[in-house]
């Protein structure tokens, strides 16, 4: 049987013109076993053959290490990662600093405190801004922009007092990061599937409190993935609201594999609109392959270089 990586899907261009023509020789009253070999079920695209290369397009590509990094080490995901183009790695700390300086790469966003014990409850508060204040002072020190936040866990808590708790939070932790140069992200997570009673799961609720928060050194990590099982209408919201979101990453819907075909968001146009808005931040591919990791990400590369 032919791998994977070499069976090439039918563009919908090609299916149409498909389409079309059988339908015309239907209506001759050609019946299909008259009908010459096909010789491709696709038009061939000569970019297909071309090596993935980030740099080609409007937008600064990345990966999150913990999703390809099985049977790789960090020093072999970055040379794969500049082969291909790409700015640097997501969700690193300051000990793979030096790796990714090695081979010209940045840490497109830095880690920090737990997921689950967020900025929504006050009783993680303490915990929260002693390791957002070491990845404050780490990005800057290294000349990164970016460090992930996040809300947490409700635990009971209801949105409205979850928000301002969140907003009280920030208050008190924007101004170091303005002091250093660095943005915090707080990520957009699905409640439905991956993250149940994580508070900040819709973008809505997200772009309230960066309103509420009112500073350019925090915004919102759109994950495409997440708010796709959420709420969709991906393109709108990013047109719409796309000055809230300093941060994006990728992944296909359902299950989190390749960004390809096999399911239901189609990401070519979705890159063009990220970089219609002139966003000059990172866009992290952040999937989990279901065949061999460096060919599935340099096929999303290749439909994020716009």
């Amino acid at each position: 049987m032919e791998s994977p990586e070499n069976q090439q899907p039918t563009s919908r261009r090609a299916f149409g013109k498909n389409s079309l023509g059988l339908a015309a020789l239907a209506g001759l009253g050609v019946g299909s076993a008259s009908l010459p070999a096909v010789a491709s079920n696709r038009e061939v695209n000569p970019a297909d053959e071309k090596p993935a290369d980030a740099k080609a397009g409007r937008l600064n590509q990345s990966l999150c290490k913990w999703c390809y990094d099985k049977n790789l080490t960090l020093d072999e995901l970055c040379q794969n990662a500049k082969q291909m183009g790409l700015s640097g790695i997501d969700l690193l700390g300051p000990k793979d600093f030096d790796t990714l300086k090695k081979y010209g790469l940045v840490c497109t966003m830095v880690t920090s405190h737990k997921l689950t014990d967020g900025l929504c409850e006050p009783k993680f508060w303490d915990e929260a801004f002693e390791s957002l204040e070491k990845s404050i002072e780490a990005a800057s020190l290294a000349g990164f922009r970016n460090v992930i936040c996040f809300s947490g866990n409700a635990r009971g808590i209801d949105r409205k007092t979850g928000m301002k708790n969140c907003a009280e939070a920030l208050r008190k932790i924007a101004p170091v990061a303005e002091k250093k140069n660095v943005i915090l992200n707080m990520e957009l997570l699905n409640s439905r599937v991956d993250h149940p009673d994580y508070m900040c799961d819709l973008s809505a609720w997200g772009i309230e409190l960066c309103k509420q928060v009112a500073s350019d050194h925090f915004k919102l990590l759109y994950d495409i993935y997440h708010m796709q099982i959420m709420e969709g209408d991906i393109i709108r919201s990013i047109q719409n609201n796309h000055q809230y979101f300093g941060h994006y990453h990728t992944g296909g819907n359902p299950g989190r594999h390749e960004i390809d075909e096999s399911q239901e968001i189609y990401y070519p146009p979705i890159a063009k609109a990220i970089a219609d808005t002139g966003f000059n931040g990172y866009i992290a591919h952040e999937f989990l392959p279901t065949r061999d990791a460096m060919t599935s990400l340099s096929q999303a590369v290749k439909l994020c270089t716009v």
